[in-house]
């Protein structure tokens, strides 16, 4: 599998259990933690634990490994590693918090039809 096909199981994971604004950033070249980091946020503890959840669920069943997953049992923020694909899934109130997109400004923002 591929790190955009990948991506692509990631964001559709992440969009069916209705993630809100959902925002794909392109690490190449910047971060040696991941070529993509997914970053989306639920609205309450446990749509933020379904997303996770649906995140790892359907990356296993294509077949990728998920080395680890942080931050789950708080649903706050969890962070799902797949390696080159990172998802950062936030609760509402975090992601205003911590506002990774604004930490990682220099990171450019990739539209998933430039992936497909």
């Amino acid at each position: 599998m591929t790190n955009e096909t990948l991506l692509e199981t990631v964001y559709e994971a992440a969009d069916d259990k209705k993630a809100a604004d959902i925002v794909v950033l392109n690490m190449q070249g910047i971060s040696l933690l991941a070529d993509y980091f997914l970053i989306c946020h639920g609205n309450s503890e446990r749509q933020v634990q379904s997303i996770a959840r649906e995140i790892k669920d359907k990356a296993e069943e294509a077949g990728h490994d998920v080395r680890r997953m942080e931050g789950y049992d708080a649903g706050r923020w969890v962070l799902v590693d797949l390696g080159d694909v990172v998802a950062h899934v936030f609760h509402r109130d975090e992601r205003t918090y911590y506002n990774l997109e604004r930490l990682w400004g220099d990171a450019p923002e990739l539209d998933l039809g430039e992936v497909r």
